[in-house]
């Protein structure tokens, strides 16, 4: 298969370069210059992505700085929501499945158990508001597309927890975690090889229970502060530098946007359907930081 991923050299995006070879596909990055969903134009977009001739479209494109967006409110709808809708409609046009990429701050955070495709939205920030309106575009599209959420993620590649906690871990001695928001902490690169499955899968059955929403996280839960123990307890196995994690309230860290208390989704449904389970995120986090 040939896959077509949107976006610039973000974790999603690398992820698939690595594990789309090594699972006997081709993954063609479309990005800036050439695809600027900052400034979506329908025709600019179909250009892009027809040059890649792809099998299947991923948009992993997105304004995902979630503090910054609260500033940046026109910016980050034009890439999460208008751009997303442009890169369905050129999904649509070429004849080729999409999975699209969307994200747990879709949810308010509130419920006290994992949330499923089917519960009730209510994003708190900008963040969380673009890529839901992103999710209705790509839906109203008319276009083959799954549409997976996930959270939390962490890879090897771009900025992200696992690699601000080893680099803090080389000056300090504690750091403060907090411990009173819950997820599903998720490697990009098991999240590549979902992406790679539910693409061949829409590109090979027209079942319409292959489309929709999709929960696509890795499996059990945690707090960023059990997630900081974890990648020390790996660091410190490989060599690497450590610290004392110290627990807090998400009072006693304030930020521009309010991260959801909950952040658990449940992915019965991506199993069921489409046959894919991404790995225990303990497994998978101490893999990449020791790669790290």
């Amino acid at each position: 298969m040939r896959l077509a991923v949107t976006g610039g050299p973000g974790q999603l995006v690398l992820s698939l370069a690595e594990r789309g070879p090594a699972l006997g596909h081709e993954v063609v990055a479309v990005g800036p210059p050439e695809l600027d969903l900052a400034a979506p134009d329908d025709e600019a977009v179909f250009a892009a992505l027809a040059a890649a001739r792809p099998q299947a479209i991923c948009n992993a494109a997105a304004h995902t700085a979630v503090d910054r967006a609260e500033g940046e409110r026109d910016l980050a709808f034009a890439i999460n929501a208008t751009g997303a809708g442009a890169v369905a409609r050129a999904a649509m046009r070429l004849g080729v499945p999409l999975v699209h990429i969307s994200t747990d701050y879709v949810f308010a955070g509130d419920k006290p158990t994992p949330y499923v495709e089917s519960d009730a939205t209510g994003p708190t920030g900008v963040y969380g508001a673009s890529k839901l309106a992103g999710e209705a575009l790509v839906l109203a599209s008319g276009a083959d597309a799954a549409i997976l959420r996930t959270a939390w993620v962490y890879s090897p590649f771009g900025a992200n927890f696992v690699k601000t906690m080893l680099r803090l871990a080389e000056t300090r001695d504690e750091l403060g975690v907090v411990a009173d928001q819950i997820g599903c902490p998720t490697s990009a690169l098991d999240l590549a090889d979902a992406v790679l499955a539910v693409a061949g899968n829409l590109a090979a059955n027209p079942d319409p229970a292959l489309r929709g929403l999709f929960h696509t996280a890795g499996s059990g839960t945690a707090s960023w502060a059990d997630l900081a123990d974890a990648v020390f307890a790996a660091s410190a196995g490989a060599g690497g530098p450590t610290a004392r994690v110290r627990r807090i309230t998400s009072a006693e860290y304030p930020t521009p946007a309010r991260r959801p208390a909950n952040s658990r989704l449940d992915c019965t449904r991506l199993a069921a359907v489409h046959g894919a389970c991404l790995p225990d995120w303990r497994e998978s986090v101490a893999a990449v930081t020791t790669r790290l």
